[in-house]
């Protein structure tokens, strides 16, 4: 399975899987037209996206659910509330007939791969993150969420890819200049997840078949990469597992492209 970031952040985030043959996307915060360009500036077949998983309804992650409705035959992977909830903010009306409805806790199969949304916490209506396996790999995607819980560690066991919310550094947030109700949306136990947090989570999730770990949605006014690399780096320290940080603007793709070799 091969993995990249095509966007990851505060102003949009866009997550691409593939076998080489298919291509699922978890979420679209950023234009129909950039995710096209993403995916081919990294090499990658922007006609083989079959479907999307949307994690919640808030405008970095679904802000071209509308017009990816228009234009495209993609299937709709989503939860009855985040269905709901993300029609009502983008004005429009997810068909039944393009919708796998999701429940969290319960897999679902999509053209042979195992995609399980589980529980976060997150001010959003019925916030998930995903673990996906196909062809022998695991990978998660988990961003968006105020604070590391049992049951998000227990999803992160046994994985080959982990990508996970690295949002703010907390002094950082504390002494900036967002507005005292934002900061305190963001600290608390819905809101997003520190440096030291994501740390935390990520000493729970590393084993021994880890492989590789993407650092995602940082805040450009609020963390710094080499904060969010060190966090992590204490944690990897002796290990083999790569560390990647996700950008806002420029993709990243891991494993070569889709075509260049076995998934």
């Amino acid at each position: 399975m091969h993995y990249a970031a095509l966007a990851s952040g505060s102003k949009g985030n866009c997550h691409a899987l593939s076998d080489g043959e298919r291509t699922l996307l978890v979420d679209a915060g950023i234009s129909l037209r950039q995710i096209r360009q993403r995916l081919d500036a990294v090499g990658w077949a922007p006609d083989r996206v079959q479907a999307l998983a949307l994690t919640h309804e808030h405008s970095d992650h679904i802000g071209a659910l509308g017009v990816i409705l228009r234009r495209t035959h993609w299937t709709i992977l989503a939860t009855a509330e985040t269905r709901r909830a993300a029609s009502r903010a983008q004005g429009v009306e997810i068909p039944h007939d393009r919708w796998i409805e999701l429940k969290a806790g319960e897999p679902v199969d999509w053209a042979g791969w195992r995609v399980l949304p589980f529980a976060l916490p997150h001010d959003a209506e019925d916030p998930v993150a995903y673990r996906v396996e196909a062809h022998g790999q695991a990978c998660a995607v988990v961003t968006d969420l105020g604070h590391p819980t049992a049951l998000v560690a227990d999803h992160l066991q046994d994985l080959d890819l982990l990508v996970l919310e690295a949002n703010h550094d907390v002094d950082m947030l504390r002494e900036g200049d967002y507005p005292p109700q934002l900061k305190a949306r963001i600290l608390s136990r819905v809101g997003h997840l520190s440096n030291a947090a994501m740390a935390e989570l990520l000493a729970r999730a590393c084993t021994a078949r880890l492989k590789d770990v993407v650092l995602a949605h940082l805040s450009e006014s609020n963390n710094h990469p080499d904060l969010a690399r060190f966090a992590a780096e204490e944690v990897l320290r002796g290990s083999a597992i790569a560390l990647h940080v996700a950008h806002q603007r420029n993709p990243l793709a891991l494993s070569g492209t889709p075509d260049g070799g076995n998934p």
